[in-house]
């Protein structure tokens, strides 16, 4: 778990199939070598990925062909910067939002525009798995960065975010040209709010199971009864959304 607090960047290369080499920039190492440990988990650019060999000034961690092809770490390598943040420890200060490292898909950069306290910057979503998430006002995790959504059209496949000086300047939001490929992150409280919605209790998700086929579940084209009637104040208050 992360908190979208970027502590520090880093470059990227490609050892074989399966691992990354991450190298951390001069004077911020100590941000996440600090106290990292094998196996410990490190937001790369937004993704969740684990140490299995620590370097004097980065780290070499394990990484799966699906991840490499479902984010934009290949297009990282050898070139640019990528954010890192080490992840929450219990007890530390959550100054972002719950980022999870599990990348819901890519985005791309429309436009970054310098106004008096911030920079705007907007973009576009393809997936509709992730627009959905997206709402005003909403958290969203853009390379790893916590960022509010300032604006957003009715779909989600297009957002506005407005970034402050310091976050822009101590992350790779500033290297970003348009056209820039970024990984994306939904609220994660928003998809459990969504299932809840989608199924309702335990007993009416059972109940959908036993008279429903997986393939009619899986298939995100065909229509899911909503067991909304279920949803009470009482029943929020119960799972900790009250």
């Amino acid at each position: 778990m992360f908190t979208g607090l970027v502590q520090a960047l880093g470059t990227i290369r490609r050892l074989g199939e399966d691992e990354l080499q991450v190298t951390c920039t001069s004077g911020t190492y100590h941000f996440i070598l600090q106290d990292l440990a094998l196996g410990d988990s490190v937001a790369v650019d937004g993704v969740c990925l684990t140490v299995t060999q620590i370097l004097p000034q980065g780290f070499l961690a394990a990484v799966s062909p699906e991840t490499i092809r479902r984010t934009t770490l290949e297009k990282q390598l050898e070139a640019g910067y990528v954010n890192l943040e080490a992840s929450l420890r219990v007890g530390s200060k959550l100054g972002g939002h719950f980022v999870t490292g599990h990348v819901d898909g890519i985005g791309c950069l429309q436009a970054a525009e310098e106004t008096g306290n911030s920079w705007e910057m907007s973009f576009t979503v393809a997936d509709p798995a992730i627009a959905r998430y997206i709402v005003p006002k909403g958290s969203i995790a853009v390379n790893g960065v916590s960022l509010t959504v300032a604006e957003c059209n009715t779909t989600g496949t297009w957002f506005k975010v407005a970034v402050i000086p310091h976050t822009y300047a101590e992350t790779n939001l500033h290297y970003l040209q348009p056209d820039s490929w970024v990984n994306l992150e939904g609220d994660v409280l928003g998809k459990y709010v969504e299932k809840l919605l989608r199924f309702g209790s335990g007993q009416a998700l059972e109940h959908t199971l036993n008279s429903a086929s997986y393939n009619e579940l899986s298939n995100d084209s065909e229509p899911v009864h909503s067991n909304s009637e279920v949803i009470t104040p009482t029943f929020l208050t119960e799972h900790g959304y009250l």
